[in-house]
C-alpha cells in the first residue's frame, strides 16, 4: 500500500516515534487544546479532546478531556475505586462514570490538570494505556466472582494474561506523563513495539471473554470474542469468534454493525499465540485508507471466513480446529444479592447509566465513599454500568443495604428488570460524535418504556434496551431487544429484533422518532407481544424477529 494513499492518522502514527509526538511538549504551554496531530495521538494514552457543548456562548469552545481507565475483567480494589472518585473531584466534572466496556471514565479534564489526572490514576496502580487507541483495548471477562469453582477465576487470569501480552510496549506512555526526572518510581518498560510495529493497528481492536450461559459482555459484538468450552469445571479452550462490531456511518451505505463469526476452537494453553496471529492479521491487511473501513470486520467480509481463517492459521503456524459446539445461551447481569461459593456474598449494585455522582436525594459518590469506608472489599465492574461489591460477610447484608438506601441507591427488587438491563452512552454534551442526547435523557425514557410495558401486562418481562447518541454504537444498541440510535437532534432509530443474550442483531423499525414518541410506537408492538407470542418464553427479542418487520402492528 502506498504511503500517499494511507489515511492522515498512519502517517502521524508511524512519525510519532512510537506516540510521543510532541505531547510533552504541548503540555507545557498555555493553550487549552493539543493539535490535530496530537489529539489522535492522545487516545493512546487513553485520553480524547473534547468540548462542551452546554457551555459554548458565542461559538466559542469550552475544551476540556476524558480519561479512561483501563480495568481487564472490570476488578478494583476499593483503593482504586475511591481514588477515581477523589481524581473527579480533583480535576473532573465530579462524576465517575462506569463503562459499558467495565472501566471508568473521567470527564471535565482540563488541559493544565491532563498530567496530573494520569499520574493519579498510575499512582493507584491503575493505567490509562491501551484504553483508547488503535490497539487491543481493554479486555472484558465476566466479572462475576464466584469461588465455588475454578472455571470464573480461569478466565480472569485469562483476561489479565492478553491485557498483559497485548500491552504498548514504548517508553512513551512513562516519557509523557510519568517521568519525573531521572529518579521517577514510575517506571514503566522502554522499548519498540513487537506485536503493533510502529504503525500500531489500522483501528481499535475489542477483546471479551464469556461463558455459554452468561454473555453478560456481549461477547459477539467484539473483534475478537472467547467463548470458554467449559468440561468439567475447567476450561479446556475456546471458541474464538472473530469480526464482530457495532459501528456504522450513515453516510456510508456499505458501512454496517456486525456479529463475530464463529471462526476455531483453540486449545486454553495456545490462547494467546492464536489470539496474536488474529492481531497480526488485522495488523497487516487491515485498511489503512479509511478509517470507516479499517475494523476487522470489513477485512473479513471482504475476504471471507474461509480466506481469513486460513491466513490466520499461516501466522499460528498450525491448523485451527472447527468451533466446539458451545455456544451463547442465557445472560446475566448480576445485580442483586448472589452466594460467592465460599460462604461468602456478592452483591450486585446497579448505576443507572454507569453515571457515579451526587446530585439532590442521590448520593451515590457520597455512598460509595461511606460504604468503602466501612467495608473496604475489593470490587467489580460490569458490561451493564454496574458495580459488584464482592467477599461481604453474610452478617454485613443489612448494614450494607442500609448504607446504600441512605444514599438513594435503589436494590435489585427496587427495580424493573428492563431497567436493570438498560444502559447507554455519554452523547451530549461533551462527545465529540453525538448527534443526540441518550445519557441525559434515558432515565425519563426508561420511565415511559416501563409504563408502556406496565400498561400490556409486561411489567415484570426482561427487555433489554440499549441508547446511544449516535450511529457509532458505543452502548452495543443493535443487538438487544430494542436499539435506540441517535440519528438528528431529539430524534432517534428504533431497532428491534435482537437479543436480550446477544446473540442476533436487530433491524430498523421506524426512522427519525421524536424522543418523546418513542415509547408511543412501542406501546402497540409490546400489546401485540402481550397477546400473540407463542409462550411466556418467547422473549420480546424473539417476537419481533419471528414476526419480521412486515409483521408487526404499525408497519
Amino acid at each position: 500500500m502506498s504511503k500517499e494513499k494511507l489515511s492522515q492518522i498512519e502517517g502521524a502514527k508511524e512519525e510519532s516515534n512510537y506516540l510521543r509526538g510532541t505531547i510533552r511538549e504541548e503540555l507545557k504551554t498555555s493553550d487549552p487544546i493539543f493539535n490535530s496531530t496530537n489529539v489522535g495521538l492522545l487516545k493512546f494514552s487513553g485520553t480524547y479532546q473534547q468540548d462542551n457543548r452546554d457551555v459554548r456562548s458565542g461559538g466559542e469552545r469550552h475544551y476540556q478531556f476524558m480519561v479512561r481507565s483501563r480495568i481487564p475483567g472490570g476488578k478494583v480494589t476499593h483503593q482504586q475505586m475511591l481514588a477515581e472518585l477523589d481524581l473527579c473531584d480533583k480535576f473532573g466534572n465530579g462524576t465517575l462514570r462506569v463503562t459499558d466496556r467495565q472501566g471508568f471514565q473521567i470527564h471535565g479534564v482540563l488541559k493544565t490538570n491532563l498530567q496530573e489526572t494520569i499520574r493519579g490514576i498510575n499512582a493507584c496502580k491503575l493505567s490509562t494505556m491501551n484504553a483508547c487507541g488503535d490497539v487491543c483495548r481493554n479486555f472484558m471477562c465476566c466479572p462475576a466472582p464466584y469461588q465455588g469453582s475454578p472455571v470464573h477465576a480461569e478466565m480472569q487470569k485469562a483476561a489479565d494474561a492478553l491485557a498483559h501480552h497485548f500491552r504498548q510496549r514504548s517508553g512513551s506512555y512513562h516519557e509523557v506523563w510519568l517521568q519525573d526526572g531521572e529518579n521517577s518510581t514510575l517506571a514503566y518498560e522502554s522499548g519498540d513495539e513487537p506485536i503493533y510495529l510502529k504503525a500500531y493497528l489500522p483501528r481499535k481492536f475489542k477483546f471479551g471473554i464469556a461463558l455459554p450461559e452468561d454473555n453478560c459482555i456481549d461477547v459477539y459484538t467484539h473483534d475478537l470474542g472467547l467463548i470458554a468450552v467449559v468440561e468439567n469445571e475447567t476450561i479446556i479452550g475456546y471458541n474464538i469468534l472473530v469480526g464482530g462490531g457495532q459501528g456504522m456511518t450513515p453516510a456510508k451505505k456499505d458501512t454496517f454493525p456486525a456479529l463475530g463469526y464463529r471462526m476455531a476452537f483453540i486449545p486454553a494453553d495456545q490462547l494467546i499465540p492464536a489470539c496474536e496471529a488474529v492481531v497480526k492479521v488485522q495488523r497487516d491487511f487491515g485498511n489503512r485508507e479509511d478509517r470507516k473501513y479499517a475494523r476487522l470486520k470489513y477485512l473479513i467480509a471482504n475476504w471471507g471466513l474461509p480466506k481469513f481463517k486460513a491466513k490466520v492459521e499461516e501466522y499460528y503456524g498450525s491448523v485451527l480446529a472447527d468451533p466446539h459446539p458451545a455456544d451463547i445461551t442465557e445472560v446475566d447481569d448480576h445485580i442483586g444479592w448472589h452466594e460467592q461459593g465460599d460462604g461468602k456474598l456478592f452483591l450486585g449494585i446497579n448505576i443507572e447509566n454507569g453515571r457515579i455522582k451526587d446530585e439532590g436525594d442521590l448520593q451515590l459518590k457520597t455512598g460509595f465513599r461511606t460504604l468503602l469506608a466501612k467495608y473496604p472489599l475489593p470490587l467489580r465492574l460490569t458490561a451493564l454500568q454496574g458495580v459488584i461489591l464482592c467477599n461481604v460477610e453474610p452478617a454485613w447484608k443489612e448494614d450494607i443495604e442500609a448504607i446504600l438506601r441512605a444514599h438513594g441507591f435503589k436494590l435489585a427488587d427496587e427495580l424493573s428488570l428492563a431497567r436493570r438491563y438498560s444502559i447507554s452512552c455519554p452523547a451530549l454534551p461533551t462527545c465529540g460524535l453525538a448527534v443526540t442526547e441518550s445519557e441525559r435523557v434515558m432515565p425519563q425514557l426508561m420511565d415511559d418504556i416501563e409504563a408502556a410495558m406496565a400498561q400490556c401486562g409486561l411489567a415484570g418481562e426482561r427487555i433489554t434496551v440499549h441508547m446511544t447518541g449516535c450511529p457509532n454504537g458505543c452502548a452495543r444498541p443493535y443487538t438487544p431487544d430494542i436499539g435506540l440510535v441517535g440519528k438528528a437532534r431529539g430524534k432517534y432509530s428504533i431497532y428491534l429484533g435482537g437479543s436480550s443474550y446477544g446473540i442476533r442483531l436487530c433491524y430498523l423499525y421506524k426512522d427519525m422518532v421524536l424522543q418523546e414518541e418513542i415509547a408511543k410506537v412501542l406501546l402497540p408492538v409490546l400489546a401485540q407481544y402481550r397477546e400473540q407470542r407463542h409462550n411466556p418464553q418467547e422473549s420480546f427479542g424473539d417476537f419481533c424477529h419471528r414476526l419480521g418487520k412486515e409483521g408487526l402492528v404499525g408497519e
